[in-house]
């Protein structure tokens, strides 16, 4: 049996193997990429660049942003470039550092809308406290936190796959190299790193989803007596988030607790957490919020 180094490479089998239909995913899904990363970094620009967007809630949509510029730029253009080459190969070092970043930018993702989701219920819930305990200190910190949780995420996510043999198939049943389908072609009984998956991603992916479920409705809770305009600000305020809540946690919730039986599911699935969400992101949020709207076009004036 060889083990996991004498895997030279791994071949993607991406979304479809019809070449109709990845002509049309390749001009879909080129102009999706493209609209992530322009959306995105507009966000991080307008935010970086304006005097007004100095609070706490811009600070982390500032970090959410270059995340989503991240996390998308990990999968996309490998799936992208599958659409003109009939076999999609990535090196073994390569599938591995796709499997850490995945999990890297996509963990952080999670800790950072967690991070934005008590920053709503503090400003909310506690608006006379806001600036004492939501200080620069503390934001910084909270940043720091998510990407380090990301780190610490991914290395025990990755470092098992990577040690696993691989002597048989090195068709991965994926547009990315994720855990599930590398778990599927290794020569060695997975049960154990399966179960280490659900309790690693599945865990974080699910508490995540409820403590953020769970503060949306201790918002909307201590709305009760409020003025219908208290109930407008709050409601506008927290809807972007919970919307972006439930396209990126609902999915990834799916795949990493749910059977890993059905591949292509979960490949269906992933498209919505990896490509649909990051492109949403600065839609949602720019749409319901006038100040960064207004500072977005300060910005394009300018430049």
């Amino acid at each position: 049996m060889e083990n996991s180094s004498s895997m030279k490479e791994f071949i993607l089998l991406g979304l479809s193997e019809n070449q109709g239909v990845q002509k049309i995913y390749f001009v879909v899904f080129l102009l999706f990429y493209m609209l992530t990363v322009k959306g995105n970094l507009l966000i991080v620009l307008t935010v970086m660049s304006s005097r007004h967007l100095k609070s706490p809630m811009y600070f982390f949509l500032c970090h959410l942003s270059f995340v989503d510029i991240c996390f998308s730029s990990v999968t996309a253009p490998q799936m992208i470039s599958s659409f003109l080459v009939e076999n999609n190969t990535i090196s073994f070092a390569g599938c591995i550092g796709q499997l850490f970043g995945v999990h890297v930018f996509g963990c952080a993702e999670v800790f950072i809308l967690t991070a934005m989701a008590y920053d709503r219920y503090v400003a909310i819930c506690r608006p006379l406290h806001y600036p004492a305990l939501m200080s620069r200190r503390l934001c910084g910190r909270m940043v720091g936190v998510s990407w380090v949780g990301g780190f610490l995420h991914a290395t025990l996510q990755t470092l098992p796959t990577a040690l696993l043999p691989f002597c048989g198939p090195n068709k991965v049943a994926h547009y990315f190299c994720g855990v599930h389908p590398l778990l599927h072609l290794a020569c060695a009984d997975t049960r154990a790193e399966g179960l280490a998956t659900v309790a690693n991603s599945g865990v974080i992916s699910l508490s995540c989803f409820l403590i953020l479920l769970m503060s949306c409705v201790v918002i909307l809770v201590s709305l009760r007596g409020q003025t219908l305009a208290g109930w407008h600000k709050a409601l506008s305020t927290c809807g972007s988030h919970i919307i972006v809540v439930i396209l990126y946690l609902g999915p990834s919730t799916f795949v990493y607790i749910g059977p890993s039986g059905d591949l292509s599911e979960d490949r269906t699935v992933a498209v919505f957490y990896t490509i649909i969400t990051p492109l949403l992101n600065p839609f949602i949020y720019t749409l319901q919020n006038g100040e960064v709207r207004e500072a977005m076009r300060k910005l394009c004036r300018r430049k």
